[in-house]
């Protein structure tokens, strides 16, 4: 059996299409058949909540009356500093940017109150923003200062732009030292007072289609509550690593980098969040419909979070030191019933990442796809898969003789 995104699109349009989720797609495969589920169903939706440190927005404010040349100033969204090398007037926003006056953790632990992620999330709610900019000046772009309040609805182009987002599995992380450690993946209790992790696991995108067989350059997603597409393998994706046999990914694998129009967003999708003693976030809600093009793929969606298993890290040494160790693997049923066994000891559990959210995304790309305003695309290109050697290579550090 064997269907094509043409196929399915057409079905989407005649109303006739069948769409579920990653979720309720495994009760179907416990009740009837593999072969008979693919043959009954068109489209798998998935959804994913949680921090993606690697996001941004590129935006173009408009000529300004005289013009100046922000490329090679200085620029300032409500006080946090913007990225101005590109020209006249594109500037880039990262989730991560601080404001010059942030302590850091110089009072330590740091509460990160705002940063680049919290000012894409006022943008996106519509709200007015300050901007701040200097420049040198030149003949054609004679002004040095601009102090403004910008708003999207008045903005040339507002896109979200993500480098790394919807990780293939990840970490999860405790902490074997003696003091509190405050991380990415969140504050880490001393002696193994807890374990966080941050995964919507069976629900998970790339979960779902761990050898990327539909997933490629140019799906079309859910991103941020509106429509986007994948650019290009993300960041650090790396398909080469140990698999489950049922070919999931037991390490941090596979990553996207994603881009949609920002104006057609919503800040329930998209949170600006604050790490104690890490820096600034943002939270970011992804969906990507599966075409169930065979009884492969129909498998592949059915996975349940007993059969995903993910590597328990200690942030104190092992992380940081950039050391191999683990200290064992857990299955996401056993981190979502709350409480995991870690060197005989009994470590509560909590998730960065949201399920039930995760669950409404799936949902809401469902009902998109049933009413007919959201089809499928046929990507451009594959993402890199195992038979391309991509590996992620740490740095080749070579010290700089003076």
């Amino acid at each position: 059996m064997t269907k094509t995104i043409e196929e399915i699109n057409e079905k989407i349009q005649q109303g006739k299409a069948v769409v579920v989720t990653a979720e309720e797609v495994i009760d179907l495969v416990k009740h009837k058949s593999t072969k008979k589920v693919a043959q009954e169903v068109d489209v798998v939706t998935t959804g994913t909540f949680g921090p993606m440190c690697s996001s941004g927005a590129y935006i173009n404010i408009g000529h300004s009356k005289p013009r100046i040349k922000l490329g090679g100033g200085r620029v300032y969204l409500n006080d946090v500093p913007a990225y101005a090398a590109f020209a006249a007037i594109d500037i880039y926003i990262g989730a991560n940017a601080l404001p010059d006056d942030d302590p850091r953790n110089r009072v330590y632990p740091g509460e990160f109150n705002y940063g680049g992620g919290h000012v894409i999330e006022e943008l996106v709610a519509a709200k007015d923003v300050r901007l701040v900019a200097t420049a040198y000046g030149t003949d054609c772009y004679p002004r040095k200062r601009l102090e403004t309040w910008i708003n999207i609805k008045d903005l040339n182009e507002a896109v979200l732009f993500n480098l790394r987002n919807a990780c293939q599995n990840y970490n999860i992380a405790v902490n074997l030292s003696d003091r509190t450690l405050y991380t990415y993946m969140g504050m880490l209790k001393p002696n193994l007072g807890n374990a966080n992790y941050c995964s919507a696991g069976q629900l998970s995108p790339l979960l779902n289609d761990p050898y990327y067989k539909t997933i490629g350059i140019g799906t079309k997603i859910f991103l941020g509550g509106g429509t986007g597409f994948i650019t290009w393998q993300g960041t650090q994706h790396n398909p080469n690593v140990l698999r489950s046999e049922n070919g999931v990914p037991k390490r941090g694998a596979g990553t996207l980098a994603v881009t949609g129009d920002l104006k057609q967003m919503s800040p329930r999708w998209l949170v600006g969040t604050s790490m104690l003693g890490y820096g600034c976030n943002i939270t970011v809600g992804i969906g990507i419909p599966i075409p169930i093009l065979s009884e492969e793929i129909l498998h592949y969606t059915s996975v349940t979070d007993d059969d995903i298993f993910a590597p328990v890290v200690d942030y104190s040494k092992a992380y940081p030191q950039m050391e191999s160790d683990i200290l064992g693997e857990v299955s996401y049923a056993q981190l979502k019933s709350g409480r995991i066994i870690i060197q005989g000891k009994e470590v509560p559990t909590a998730s960065l990442s949201s399920y039930p959210r995760a669950v409404e995304i799936a949902a809401i790309l469902k009902e998109w796809i049933l009413s007919g305003k959201f089809g499928l695309t046929q990507p451009v290109a594959p993402l890199p898969g195992i038979e391309s050697g991509t590996i992620f290579k740490p740095l080749k550090e070579r010290p700089i003789q003076e």
